[in-house]
């Protein structure tokens, strides 16, 4: 399934919330994650390409979530990217703002979401065409009020905070402006992953759609 600028844009609007899973677990525990949190609800799931056979789980995820996107972050360079795009990610993070990788992503239709903190990135990113800005870290720069104070200039940018975004502070986000929001640690508490407690973090997955369902 190729996902168009449109179509990326109206499922962020949909789902409001990524799930983001960083781990240095098993491949079949990582899985078990993100097949918990499907099981909530939630259709966005990004695998970092830092985890451990991130390429792998990405093709498996797709076979078994066909109605969920799978993607992938923390891409850094041109190989990294290519390698993804090869395992199947249908949406792609960076941390930062790399020119040749957005045009690379765009050439192979394929959104992607470069992180900026800054006006000067947020804009320069947009320019060279992302499908939308990831805004991090944002709790060190002010949280929800820092993506209030960039709508006056920036509105028309969709932005996806991440790094410090929390069930509890997530709908700030959203009624600050920004089109999505990016959950990794509170939504798998180690605790829970090293336990196996799927159903609870099935919970919390349902616990932010249900937060963030008014906003659709």
């Amino acid at each position: 399934m190729s996902v168009s600028h449109t179509l990326w844009l109206s499922l962020l609007k949909s789902q409001r919330a990524i799930a983001v899973i960083r781990s240095s677990h098993s491949q079949a525990m990582t899985q078990q994650m993100a097949l918990a949190v499907a099981a909530g609800g939630m259709g966005l799931i990004e695998i970092t390409w830092n985890t451990q056979q991130a390429g792998e789980l990405i093709a498996k995820l797709r076979a078994e979530l066909p109605d969920c996107l799978i993607g992938t972050g923390t891409i850094l360079e041109l190989k990294e990217l290519e390698e993804a795009i090869a395992s199947g990610a249908q949406f792609i993070f960076t941390p930062h703002v790399n020119v040749e990788l957005i045009s690379r992503a765009v050439a192979a239709q394929i959104p992607i979401i470069p992180g900026a903190l800054s006006p000067t990135e947020i804009v320069a990113a947009w320019q060279a065409g992302a499908s939308s800005v990831k805004v991090f870290p944002i709790q060190a720069v002010g949280g929800a009020k820092y993506i209030k104070s960039l709508q006056g200039p920036l509105g028309h940018i969709p932005l996806i905070p991440t790094g410090g975004v929390t069930l509890d502070n997530a709908a700030e986000f959203i009624e600050a402006g920004a089109i999505a929001v990016g959950l990794a640690g509170d939504l798998f508490p180690l605790e829970l992953v090293d336990k196996g407690n799927w159903q609870l973090i099935t919970h919390k997955a349902q616990l932010i759609r249900e937060k963030l369902l008014i906003h659709k």
